[in-house]
């Protein structure tokens, strides 16, 4: 390419200084009034009468309680998700088979079914009316305003995010290497374990960490089938509701803020587990390709 088409190219895909300028200027903007003031407000709300009453709407039992529950709700979801997400999405992106298309369509239904009329459905097959209502009740198995309710509503709204994650880094990644693996007589657990499991190790954990922040955050499916039941079956984004909806201002924007940190902590851990993927990369691109083994001469047997 010449020097002139060269100079021509940059001057066609560089703005002008005060463009950029501009566009940096309204995303700092944005974010500071859409993302930084709110946090600011959550945390000034909560410590408005001091450290002493934060710590108190805290260690409060129905705000432990809820606590508890959201975090239990998250250590259950998060591995189901993780074992259905890395199944669907090997599934997908190894195999061909009949059906594959409708398979992928219905991993994105959460994204496109609101978490109410999900909650709902819940309601519909496991509630005392429910088609599966009667029997729970004969057995005495608590689904619908209970935990195991709360479950499974958590586990269906972030059912998408590890296999979304997973599906395209899979599917870029062909499936040469599993074949080779298997070729030179790997198990399946060992070609997963020792091959596919290395190249997608941080595509997983970047859907671990956006599953676990949706399901600590999840309000309107678990709103439908918790019952609201205090000190039970209120998760913290529930009891944060509640507490408003009672003016008791300060306990609701201190819960609030505990749910603020941890969205906090999940942006700080994404942010790491980017740079860490970003450089092992960049050291991968730099690494010089490596050189093709050459056989070594068979020796002949001396002539007689």
């Amino acid at each position: 390419m010449s020097n002139t088409s060269l100079r021509s190219s940059r001057r066609g895909t560089t703005e002008a200084p005060w463009i950029r300028w501009t566009l940096t200027a309204l995303a700092l903007v944005f974010m500071a009034l859409f993302l930084v003031l709110p946090l600011a407000a959550v945390f000034t709300e909560a410590l408005r009468k001091g450290v002493d009453a934060y710590w108190e709407a805290l260690k409060e039992p129905d705000a432990w309680a809820a606590i508890r529950l959201t975090l239990i709700t998250a250590a259950v979801a998060v591995p189901m998700n993780l074992v259905f997400g890395v199944a669907a999405a090997w599934a997908i992106a190894k195999f061909e088979f009949r059906g594959k298309s409708f398979l992928t369509t219905l991993i994105d239904l959460p994204f496109s079914v609101s978490p109410v009329v999900a909650g709902l459905i819940y309601v519909l097959v496991f509630g005392a009316q429910g088609w599966l209502g009667p029997w729970l009740a004969q057995h005495d198995i608590k689904i619908v305003f209970a935990v195991p309710g709360i479950i499974l509503a958590t586990v269906f709204v972030t059912f998408p995010f590890i296999a979304r994650e997973l599906i395209p880094l899979m599917q870029a990644q062909g499936t040469d290497e599993e074949q080779a693996a298997i070729v030179l007589g790997a198990t399946g657990w060992q070609t997963f374990w020792h091959v596919t499991l290395p190249n997608i190790k941080w595509g997983l954990v970047y859907g671990v960490i956006l599953c676990n922040a949706r399901a600590m955050g999840e309000f309107g499916a678990v709103s439908v089938v918790s019952g609201h039941i205090r000190g039970q079956t209120n998760t913290m984004p529930l009891h944060v509701e509640v507490l408003y909806n009672e003016y008791q201002s300060v306990a609701a924007f201190a819960v609030a803020s505990l749910l603020a940190l941890l969205a906090v902590l999940t942006l700080a851990i994404k942010s790491v587990v980017e740079w860490r993927f970003e450089r092992d990369r960049q050291a991968a691109a730099e690494l010089p390709p490596e050189r093709p083994a050459v056989p070594e001469p068979v020796a002949r047997p001396a002539a007689a």
